[in-house]
């Protein structure tokens, strides 16, 4: 590694994005019916390694059960719309018919109604009796709030997601930080851990006792991480230091964490190449929130034409993406 002087005391390393790679073919060709696509998370086997991110615009109960017949996974976010309110498609349709002068007020104005602890149990149960998985998503903070409730809803798979993670974290004496190790323990189903960037976190993380670790900070189209705080990596670096940190900490424990890029991929050329950077997995949110069967109406218009942000405002918006 050669480190980059950036002035008197200050080194950089350089860093690559999806988009700075390419792949070199090999000297074997495969036809693709012998390709093997399936990958485990958390005890959970899946034939694509491909998961819809746990944003409002992209998944809802009915996609969560159609991703998951069809060998992906779906995740649901548990603090968004779908446990906010009873009827989430009346809330859609308002955002999706709503023009752009309108759509910050009309968030702020949805959002501000507040989760509906039986919800919870609701949505993971409609999931379930259509014999989907039933993989949800909440914040260090909600994961403070409602993880016994989930923990008695029976959920499959748990994604713990923040901005930023870390199993270090200062909070004023008066909040009661999330106890990662603690969480992973106690909790009945597998945890996945999120997000983060380098090899020294992700390792952390997986001593905490994650089963699967997401990683991306800045590349994805509704993050403002890196504009807002000038925070990131780019994503094929982070990608290959968080595997590195799992190939470690596998040959240490015996213990294998899956690697999900999560962010700023969109084609599957930008798939290929995460995986190819030791990803074992990729989240994705604009791809699937295209698609009919979106919640968020994009196919038909919807919150995609209002503004940049449009797509990823509900997940962001439903609660504090801190640590």
């Amino acid at each position: 590694m050669v480190d980059i002087q950036l002035g008197k005391g200050k080194t950089a390393r350089r860093a690559y994005g999806i988009d700075e790679i390419a792949l070199v073919p090999g000297q074997v060709t495969l036809d693709p019916a012998l390709a093997d696509t399936r990958w485990t998370i958390g005890g959970i086997e899946r034939e694509i390694p491909v998961i819809a991110s746990a944003m409002d615009g992209v998944v809802d109960v009915a996609m969560a059960v159609q991703l998951s017949q069809l060998g992906a996974l779906g995740v649901l976010n548990l603090e968004g719309i779908q446990t906010r309110y009873a009827d989430p498609n009346a809330v859609l349709d308002r955002i999706a018919a709503v023009g752009k002068d309108e759509f910050v007020p009309l968030m702020q104005e949805i959002y501000a109604t507040p989760v509906q602890p039986e919800l919870i149990q609701q949505r993971i149960q409609e999931i379930k009796q259509q014999g989907g998985i039933a993989a949800v998503s909440l914040t260090p903070a909600g994961a403070v709030k409602y993880g016994d409730r989930l923990a008695a809803a029976g959920a499959d798979l748990v994604f713990v997601q923040a901005t930023v993670v870390s199993t270090d974290h200062f909070s004023p004496d008066n909040i009661t930080p999330l106890d990662l190790a603690d969480f992973c323990a106690r909790m009945p189903m597998p945890v996945a851990l999120g997000n983060c960037v380098t090899y020294d976190v992700a390792l952390k993380l997986m001593k905490a006792g994650a089963a699967a670790i997401m990683v991306g900070i800045g590349p994805g189209a509704a993050c403002t991480s890196r504009g807002v705080l000038g925070v990131g990596v780019p994503q094929a670096t982070a990608v290959a230091d968080c595997a590195a940190a799992r190939d470690d900490h596998a040959k240490e424990t015996g213990r294998y964490v899956a690697i999900i890029a999560d962010g700023g991929l969109v084609t599957g050329g930008d798939i290929c190449k995460c995986i190819a950077c030791g990803a074992d997995g990729v989240m994705i949110g604009s791809p699937f929130a295209r698609a009919a069967e979106a919640p968020g109406r994009a196919s038909t218009g919807g919150w995609r034409r209002r503004a940049r942000s449009c797509l990823g405002a509900p997940a962001l918006m439903s609660a504090p993406r801190a640590a």
